[in-house]
Parts: C-alpha cells; structure tokens; sequence
C-alpha cells in the first residue's frame, strides 16, 4: 500500500504527489526542513523542531505555510493515515515556484511537503555495536544553523564514508571537528566529561543536542561546548552522535582508530536512557 503525503494543503497518494518544475526547492535549493521522530504514534521534541523551523525560516527571510499548530495537525494526521507507530516524518518548506531567476518575488506563495517513514528508531543494531566514523573536509556553505535542503557535500561524505567502511563522516574545518553529515559529535574525556562543538554558525543547532546536554547537566554530567580535534577524540574515553533519527548513538572508532575500548560506553549508554525515557514523557 502507498503511503499518505501531504503537498500544498492536500493529502495524496504518494503516487499522484506533484510539485511544479519551477519551484524554489528544485530549482534553487532554496528551502528547508524538519524531521521528527515518532514513537508509539506521538511526535518527540515537537517543540524544539517548531522553534528551530521558526528559526530557519527567519533567517531566510521566508513565510510560513501555517502556524505551528496547523503544522501539528497535519503531522497528527499523517501519522492516523498512515498507522504510523515509529518512523520519522519529513516536512519541507520551499520558498515557493515561479520562473527560474537568482531573485524571487515579494509575493511568493511558500510550497510544503510531508511524507512519513515508517522504521524503527528505538532500537537500532548500531545502537548497541556502535558505529565507524571517518574524517573529511567541510565543504559545506557557511550558514550550517540553517536547516536547509542544501544537502549535497553531506550526501558526498557520507558516500566517502560508506566506500572506506565507515557508517558516517565527521566534517573538519580549521584542525577541528564541527558536526557529522547529519549528526552532532561529542567525545567523553576520562573524567567522564561530555565535550561537544558550541554553537554557532558553524553547527546546525541541534534539537536533540540541546536535550541531551539539557539531561545530561540534571544529571550532573559536566558539559564543555568548545571545539576539539580529531586527534583528540581518537583518545577520548567515548564518543558518540545525536540527531533525531537516531537520538544517541556511539562511535567506537575514527580514521580506523578505536575508541576507548572500542565498545559502547557508559555515558553515551546512561545519556540514551535518559533521553528516550524524558523526551517519550513529553512526546505529542
């Protein structure tokens, strides 16, 4: 059976789904978007993604199709359409269509998408195993706070991390680590001490980053947003990434040198636990 999408104010068939050749988003890249995980048929950390979208659209200078409340509603939806019990679900937000020009007009009608996907996000293989990260060049545009569609240099990464037999990339600018292809980096020092990558324009800022360092602090974990580099994190004690896909996951080696003891550790392990049992309280 085909799955439910939502395009321009109307749910479809993904089959008969249709957006114009001229938009923004095809043409231009000139778009952005959320991704929101689901379990046990609620949203996790819906306020954090309507900030962040909010956020995004600012500094792009672009409308809003809805408020965040009609912006729940069809995730409510898509999610009773579907049957959708765990999964993700994918909205974008385009400046709108109209012929192909670098300059777009005052009077734009913004595009939207949603689709779901349904998978498991709870439990993972790699969550218990832990992943291989390699290290590559950020070649990405400047303003990586913006979640945009631009997502080709974190596409090529990835692939270049597949290809050596790693499961992702750590993108280096400057001798230091900024984030992975879609993933915040963090490193544990032997004290237990969580280090990961202060924000800036240099870093998407994170929802599920803000949550865990959020937990983590309760928890009387000590934090330090500062950069680090490779080398560094090649002797930490742990390390590990968080996203909404994949909230916390470990990374037992980098560049083909282990990690610790190149197992999952404890505080990414601790770090999980909490998140999945806090952020499931106030799933929507």
């Amino acid at each position: 059976m085909s799955r439910t999408v939502y395009v321009n104010g109307e749910y479809v068939a993904e089959e008969d789904a249709k957006i114009s050749i001229f938009d923004r988003g095809f043409l231009m890249a000139d778009g952005v978007y959320e991704v929101t995980s689901v379990i046990g048929g609620k949203l996790v950390d819906w306020p954090g993604h309507c900030a962040r979208l909010s956020r995004s659209l600012n500094e792009l200078d672009m409308k809003s199709p809805g408020s965040d409340e009609e912006l729940l509603a069809i995730h409510r939806e898509l999610v009773r359409l579907n049957d959708l019990e765990e999964g993700m679900i994918y909205m974008q937000i385009t400046r709108g269509a109209e012929d192909r020009d670098f300059a777009w007009s005052d009077d734009l009608v913004p595009s939207i998408v949603l689709f779901t996907q349904a998978k498991s996000v709870a439990e993972k293989a790699e969550y218990k195993t832990g992943i291989k990260v390699i290290s590559v060049e950020d070649i990405r545009w400047a303003r990586r706070d913006i979640k945009t569609v631009q997502l080709l240099a974190p596409s090529l990464c990835k692939m270049k991390a597949k290809a050596a037999g790693a499961q992702d990339a750590w993108m280096v600018e400057d001798g230091f680590v900024n984030e992975g292809t879609s993933n915040n980096a963090y490193i544990v020092k032997d004290d237990g001490t969580i280090v990961t990558r202060n924000l800036s324009h240099s870093i998407l800022h994170g929802i599920t980053r803000a949550a865990v360092l959020e937990y983590a602090r309760e928890a009387q974990i000590k934090v330090e947003e500062r950069p680090f580099t490779i080398e560094e994190a090649q002797g930490a004690a742990e390390a590990f990434v968080t996203a909404a896909s994949t909230f916390v996951c470990p990374v037992v080696e980098i560049d083909g040198v282990q990690v610790g003891s190149g197992t999952p550790g404890p505080v990414a392990a601790r770090l999980r636990e909490i998140y999945l049992a806090e952020s499931l309280k106030k799933a929507v």
